[in-house]
């Protein structure tokens, strides 16, 4: 089973993280359109190809769809708290991303200036300049990383393209803290091996790249809806304010949502 957004504008919806949040999808509206394969994705598995064949919403349609809902929650005064870019995959893969987000920092200024513009992104195209820059202009720059380790990173978040663990790494080091970490904890079994970021190993080596990107704030958080892989099992809340108290230990802000 998959969750996906059948539409390019979706919301608003209550967020565990964001409050009141209006969703814009830049993918495929009936496909996951993605640079990972996450074992607990709920859009589900990632297509075999993910270009070939794939529409894209184009960048005025995004606009257009954008400025008419928000006239509509201007009149119905249920303004977002954040308008996010979320969606059936990554959102930074769609070529027009870039001016996408100027567009929605313009319409966000003219109809909700008190509302947030936010990514939640795997970071794997923050090695193009263009997705760099246009990320350092968010609110809420969220980016992904899971893993302590490459061998972990290789098995939860499993890329189908190639994406260099230490290149990522490096590049999240870039932001210089402009930046949101969003780290999804979990264990369970994957083709008859066990499967664990909560090790302590795992939280050591995590920390480790933490201290080095030094993220504005972490946020901690565990599965929430149905996975591809079935036997995965939801991190307890006392386990990750475990997790959590040894971040503030090392003077990082951290948030913990489950």
């Amino acid at each position: 089973m998959s969750f996906l957004f059948h539409d390019v504008i979706f919301g608003p919806l209550r967020s565990r993280r964001l409050g009141l949040s209006l969703g814009i999808n830049l993918l495929p509206l009936h496909s996951k359109f993605c640079s990972f394969n996450c074992i607990y994705c709920e859009c589900g598995w990632t297509p075999a190809s993910i270009r070939e064949g794939m529409e894209l919403p184009s960048r005025a349609v995004v606009a257009s769809f954008l400025e008419q809902k928000l006239k509509e929650l201007v009149f119905e005064d249920y303004l977002p708290d954040s308008i996010t870019y979320a969606g059936n995959g990554e959102p930074t893969l769609h070529p027009e991303f870039s001016g996408i987000v100027d567009d929605t920092i313009s319409l966000r200024d003219r109809y909700s200036s008190a509302s947030k513009v936010t990514v939640l992104s795997n970071a794997s195209r923050i090695h193009d300049p263009m997705v760099f820059n246009a990320l350092l202009k968010l609110d809420n720059n969220i980016l992904k990383l899971d893993a302590g380790t490459e061998k972990t990173f290789r098995i939860l978040n499993n890329p189908v393209e190639s994406i260099d663990f230490a290149g990522l790494i490096s590049g999240l080091e870039k932001f210089k803290g402009n930046l949101i970490i969003q780290s999804m904890f979990l264990r369970g079994v994957l083709n008859g091996r066990m499967v664990d970021n909560t090790t302590d190993r795992e939280v050591e080596e995590w920390i480790g790249h933490l201290k080095a990107i030094r993220p504005k704030e972490v946020m901690i958080y565990t599965i929430a809806r149905a996975t591809p892989v079935s036997d995965l099992e939801k991190i307890s809340r006392e386990e990750m304010e475990r997790i959590a108290v040894r971040l503030r230990q090392e003077g990082l802000e951290v948030k913990v949502y489950d």
